[in-house]
């Protein structure tokens, strides 16, 4: 089992109807500059904690380092909703740095889905930030007006497939299944921290079986279209420094087969005010587990 160096502690915020868990490392002074992590799909907090035991010493004393489940993932609260919406992930920031940090300037990251979030964020309350990473956060594809009605169609099908019952996720009769999964997922991933984030991403149900965090409602696609010109404008308004990480490994070609590619995404950075790009090498779209001391040396020199 991965042995960690960094303990966190977890305490629980009410907004907008959840009860959100939220991870805390280390305890710095008050007036440090927070730094908040935020997940990805089908992820959780504690998927961090690699990143975070590889940080410095000095840098974790410096500065309040939290992570939070999303609505619908790990330990924070699963709303009565059949699927989720964009817009609540910014607002849900929003309330948390109200409630955690009322009126200060922020580091923020996001990974994957929460590189998409903090993106969106960053453009629409620029004052909140003072400097921004994006973990393989890529968006999404273009879209044309003509696909409208058929995505409205798939939404409404999948619903029903997911008042049906058919959306369930696969459970597993013990930790080593979980991290077995894991592990098809991200070959790069050693046995030990697999171990480790079985736990932490799964749980242990009254029937014996072990169930992912995570609320299969999550796998409904988002009935409306993603409009990269309001996406390129929400860029256009980040005023803190942006550094993006991708991974050397080329996942988004992987994903989408030539419908949107790499070239696409650094065309669209174009729109970012001040941006820095980087590359972690021998690392898939899990970085932050596959190559967590590189990433960590990476943001210590640039949110320094």
């Amino acid at each position: 089992m991965y042995q960690v160096l960094r303990e966190s502690h977890s305490h629980w915020v009410p907004l907008r109807g959840c009860r959100y868990h939220v991870r805390q490392w280390g305890t710095p002074s008050p007036d440090a500059t927070p730094l908040v992590l935020a997940h990805g799909w089908m992820d959780v907090a504690a998927s961090y904690q690699f990143m975070v035991d590889a940080f410095s010493e000095a840098f974790v004393r410096q500065r309040p380092i939290i992570a939070m489940d999303w609505r619908g993932y790990g330990l924070t609260e699963t709303p009565a909703t059949d699927s989720y919406w964009f817009p609540d992930y910014l607002a849900d920031l929003d309330a948390l740095l109200d409630v955690l940090y009322p009126g200060r300037a922020i580091d923020l990251v996001g990974h994957s889905m929460g590189g998409n979030v903090v993106m969106m964020y960053a453009g629409t309350r620029p004052e909140r930030i003072r400097r921004l990473v994006n973990l393989e956060g890529f968006g999404m594809a273009a879209t044309q007006p003509a696909q409208a009605p058929s995505r409205m169609t798939q939404w409404l099908d999948e619903l029903k497939a997911q008042r049906a019952g058919d959306n369930t996720l696969k459970p597993y009769p013990t930790p080593a299944g979980v991290a077995g999964r894991l592990m098809k997922t991200n070959a790069r991933l050693s046995q030990d921290k697999a171990d480790w984030l079985a736990q932490h991403w799964a749980q242990q149900g009254p029937d014996g079986q072990w169930r992912i965090l995570g609320d299969s409602a999550h796998k409904v696609i988002n009935p409306y279209l993603f409009h990269i010109e309001e996406a390129l404008a929400m860029y256009r308004r980040i005023s803190a420094p942006v550094l993006v990480v991708e991974a050397s490994d080329d996942s988004l070609s992987q994903w989408w087969k030539g419908k949107y590619t790499l070239a696409e995404f650094h065309e669209r950075l174009k729109s970012v005010p001040t941006l820095q790009q980087a590359m972690i090498q021998d690392a898939g779209h899990m970085l932050h587990h596959d190559q967590p001391q590189a990433l960590a040396a990476l943001l210590e020199n640039f949110l320094s």
